[in-house]
């Protein structure tokens, strides 16, 4: 069964806002006592936050599936909608967030730390909000934006100051069972280590943490063993510390070759070439041990690397090796530059900013809108109400739409599509200088809400208004 996950899929949908209210004001002796329609609730966000108590993202892994709730629509009687309540998910420290392409979003690190996964939706504003001097009693409202819809990846990378690599059967669990209060699980055959331990050392006036990671083997890096499901939990490491096993059974291994097959693995990860490194001959309490340590340690210490011999089992050495370690865990601490307050960047947009863009697209024989506000204010109408169209037509023409349609060349009848392309609001332009709402007839009605026509059936209309304004000018003969 299953019981630790460091990695998985996560699908996460925040709430949707809440409608806003159409409602007239009624009471005795005043029939129309203006628009009283209350705005609608605001969808909950999905957020990602560190809990020290939380070591695994098995929960996710479970149930993959979360969703925060929705805002409540507005009522009469200027009644606001209830916000829906954000959805907190608790994550390890040390959580890594991607996208599906693999882009890192967010690094979770330290007690706290929050993301928004999922922006909730916009509560519509109800008639109330939208009534003015030109349109006291509006006879719409509008409605509320879809929650964001996201799938994202969580990867646990253990947050730790020393990390001990090597074979498996090298005794790493055991070492770090003596140094530290962890309880992992120990026995005399490979692979017995099958997820990372994590344990607290406190050595002086220096507490650190040290983890042991699944054995590694030769391709570790391509993917054999349990190595690559595990090389990302040494990432985050002040120390790489080599245990070797002094004692091996297998005649074709020897600590020294064991060092630099795992090097060369780390070498194929990449990123810890500037981990400082310590070697730790295990097992010299068997006096084979003991003698192939004397022999190497010469070796090693040529190559440069720092060399303590301990017995997990006997507990020798295992003093100097703490303090060793917390010495260069100080060091690195004092090295890593002090986090600086958080600044608020403040990115003023460009004077010749519009907020949309206006392109024509040849294969479908449109112009395409693409922008914030147009996009959101399409999302926000109910296409049902005409007038709530009108108002939509007013809002885009103050912004500048028609102007830029025009300027790339659009012309009455032509297709004009608002959105992401595979879930646009296509329409039948009909280009005007005064608002859209001026237009309206009786309440409720706009004369420009016809169902769009299609591409080839714009294209043919323009011909033959072509073909007319030709003829009218090869007979019009002004002598």
């Amino acid at each position: 069964m299953t019981t630790f996950v460091d990695r998985v899929e996560l699908h996460v949908a925040a709430g949707n806002g809440g409608h806003g209210c159409a409602s007239v004001h009624r009471e005795k002796f005043k029939p129309l006592g203006g628009p009283d329609g209350g705005n609608g609730g605001r969808g909950g966000d999905v957020i990602l936050t560190v809990d020290q108590s939380v070591t695994t993202l098995l929960e996710y892994h479970h149930s993959p599936h979360r969703k925060a709730t929705n805002g409540k629509p507005g009522e009469g009687g200027n009644r606001s909608g209830k916000d829906g309540q954000d959805l907190v998910l608790t994550v390890p420290d040390g959580t890594v967030v991607l996208d599906k392409r693999g882009n890192v979003l967010a690094d979770l690190v330290g007690e706290g730390t929050t993301y928004v996964a999922a922006q909730g939706g916009r509560g519509g504003l109800g008639n109330a909000a939208l009534s003015s001097a030109r349109r006291k009693a509006p006879g719409f409202a509008l409605l509320g934006e879809p929650g964001d819809l996201q799938d994202i990846v969580l990867e646990l990378k253990t947050v730790a100051d020393v990390a001990l690599v090597g074979y498996p059967s090298a005794g790493k669990s055991s070492l770090i069972s003596v140094l530290s209060a962890a309880k992992p699980k120990i026995a005399d055959y490979p692979f017995t280590t099958l997820v990372p331990n994590l344990g607290v050392v406190t050595a002086g006036s220096t507490v650190y943490t040290i983890a042991d990671v699944p054995g590694l083997i030769p391709g570790a890096s391509q993917g054999r063993g349990l190595g690559l499901e595990f090389l990302r939990h040494v990432e985050r490491c002040s120390v790489l510390v080599h245990v070797l096993d002094t004692a091996t059974l297998e005649s074709d291994r020897d600590p020294v070759s064991d060092l630099d097959v795992i090097e060369e693995e780390l070498k194929q990860y990449g990123g810890l070439e500037d981990r400082p490194r310590i070697v730790v001959l295990n097992k010299i309490d068997i006096p084979d041990g003991q003698d192939l340590a004397d022999m190497i340690r010469p070796d090693l210490e040529q190559r440069g690397y720092q060399v303590h011999e301990v017995s997990a089992v006997a507990r020798t050495g295992l003093k100097e090796l703490s303090f060793a370690l917390a010495d260069i865990v100080a060091q690195a601490r004092a090295a890593k530059p002090k986090e600086e307050a958080t600044r608020i960047v403040i990115r003023p947009k460009a004077v010749d900013d519009s907020g949309f863009t206006v392109t024509y697209d040849e294969h479908e024989d449109l112009y395409r809108v693409r922008g914030e506000k147009p996009e959101r204010w399409v999302r926000q109408t109910d296409f049902n109400n005409d007038e709530a169209v009108g108002y939509l037509a007013d809002r885009l023409n103050r912004l500048g739409v028609e102007d830029e349609l025009m300027k790339a060349g659009a012309r009455a009848g032509d297709g004009v599509a608002i959105g992401p392309d595979e879930n646009a609001v296509v329409f039948d332009w009909e280009p005007t200088m005064m608002a859209g709402a001026e237009m309206l007839g009786r309440r409720g009605e706009d004369h420009r809400l016809e169902a769009p026509r299609p591409a080839a059936q714009r294209r043919k209309d323009r011909d033959a208004e072509r073909d007319e304004a030709q003829r009218e000018f090869d007979e019009f003969d002004p002598f």
